[in-house]
């Protein structure tokens, strides 16, 4: 009798023990307010002296940040090792389909499994988010929120998301669009058009900390081959057979005292079925930007080249910062077409009082697009900006800025008042129009939760 309790409790203890060294925890973030935007358009592209305004305005989530449920969990295996994984599903709270009804790739925000060594480091398998999202995320005044004016991590919320944007899905082929004014379709503030977010099929890398150096690479592979393609009529396209995404990314963080600095590069290429007329112009595939509007979703024919540097130092009562961001995509196929977005900011961030949290971001940047000339007497065109006739290259300048405000009612708990205006000029990618600018301001009160 006595050897049959000594042996419950000693089974007891070890199933203690291992319940004890595994952890798993649920977390999330809650957040909604009401939000509204104005946007104002001069001139069309090929119509001159036309204003053309919006205005909209609603309940809605998400302005400081992305509602959303999560797991996370960790094992510890012993000798410093330890299994962790995570599980991250966007929330949308005013969703008609659902609270969890996320669209264009982005309704599953994180979701990987890995192993630590203490350390050295650690690497995961899963959709992760990138170096340059990862540097951002500290390196932000604004923390990364979704509300428009921050040049850096640009974002066009309200009336300006609901009709024309370019996306993935509408321009795939190369078709031409209709644009609004509600588009702002390359205005240079559009939906994470300065770098890719996230991306799935990713292998990570990061290092622990050594003599304040901190590292982070990672590599993205998704390949389609097969051995059987049927060339297109003209310029080498072809039907079938490779299908590839690949990205890889670097970055290095450095942190002294009260100095925080980071540097990171990032390049995804992308190969797909395409087809052309004689002409040049695309009938199938045509060049996509990838990771639109934060989502997961793949370019088509792209080669994309990112980069982002930031420092910050805090001095006590507030903390100072400053960013730079550069991404150029090239058409896989004649590198002549491409879009580009170079944006540098500087902002502040502030406890003005223990419960009041305050931060103030401004920045200018430059939107380029390169054109490949038609052949045979036809019209070029780029599919970047929906295969409507352009001009060969062209910039435009854009600036914005962000003014924001939290009170905290506790640790997990703040009411928000967020800001932002952005603009740009001198824009004329349109095949003989007329220069045309844009202007948008976009303020959201709120509340948020997070547990």
């Amino acid at each position: 009798m006595k050897k049959s309790l000594f042996a419950l409790a000693a089974i007891g203890a070890v199933a203690g023990s291992a319940q004890a060294q595994s952890s798993v925890t649920v977390y999330g973030v809650i957040d909604l307010g009401y939000d509204s935007s104005n946007v104002r358009q001069a001139n069309s592209g090929v119509t001159t002296n036309t204003i053309t305004a919006g205005t909209q305005s609603s309940f809605t989530d998400g302005a400081e940040s992305t509602s959303r449920l999560g797991f996370k969990g960790v094992e510890d295996l012993g000798g410093g090792l330890s299994a962790f994984f995570t599980i991250e599903q966007k929330v949308t709270p005013n969703g008609s389909g659902g609270a969890f009804n996320g669209t264009a790739g982005d309704g599953t925000r994180q979701a990987f499994v890995g192993l630590k060594k203490n350390g050295v480091g650690q690497f995961a398998f899963g959709t992760q988010y990138t170096t340059i999202f990862n540097a951002a995320s500290q390196s932000d005044p604004g923390m990364l929120n979704n509300m428009g004016g921050n040049v850096i991590y640009d974002k066009f919320t309200g009336y300006a998301t609901q009709t024309g944007v370019v996306t993935n899905a509408t321009q795939n082929n190369g078709t031409a669009q209709t644009f609004t004014a509600a588009s702002f379709n390359t205005s240079g503030m559009q939906n994470n058009t300065s770098f890719i977010v996230r991306q799935a099929n990713m292998l990570s890398f990061a290092t622990d900390t050594f003599s304040g150096i901190q590292g982070n690479a990672y590599y993205v592979l998704n390949n389609k081959n097969s051995n059987s393609t049927t060339p297109a009529t003209y310029n080498g396209g072809y039907s079938g057979g490779t299908d590839n995404h690949t990205a890889w990314g670097l970055g290095a963080n450095y942190t002294w005292q009260k100095l925080f600095v980071t540097a990171n590069y990032q390049n995804a290429t992308d190969r797909n079925p395409y087809a052309m007329t004689s002409a040049g112009q695309y009938t199938l595939g045509g060049p996509v930007i990838g990771g639109f509007g934060g989502s997961v979703m793949t370019g088509t024919n792209s080669k994309d080249n990112q980069q982002y540097y930031a420092a910050t130092y805090d001095f006590g009562i507030l903390k100072a910062y400053l960013q730079y961001v550069n991404r150029k995509t090239s058409d896989y196929n004649n590198s002549a077409n491409y879009v580009s977005r170079t944006a540098q900011q500087i902002g502040v961030r502030s406890f003005i009082t223990p419960t009041v949290e305050s931060w103030a971001s401004v920045g200018t940047g430059r939107l380029g697009y390169g054109t490949a000339g038609g052949t045979n007497g036809t019209t070029p065109t780029n599919t970047y900006n929906g295969g409507v006739s352009t001009i060969g290259t062209n910039t435009a300048n854009f600036g914005g800025f962000q003014l924001g405000t939290n009170y905290w009612l506790s640790k997990r708990t703040n009411l928000y008042a967020i800001y932002g205006q952005q603009r740009t000029s001198n824009q004329n990618w349109v095949q003989n129009g007329n220069p045309t600018s844009y202007n948008m301001n976009d303020y959201a009160v709120g509340v948020r939760h997070t547990f």
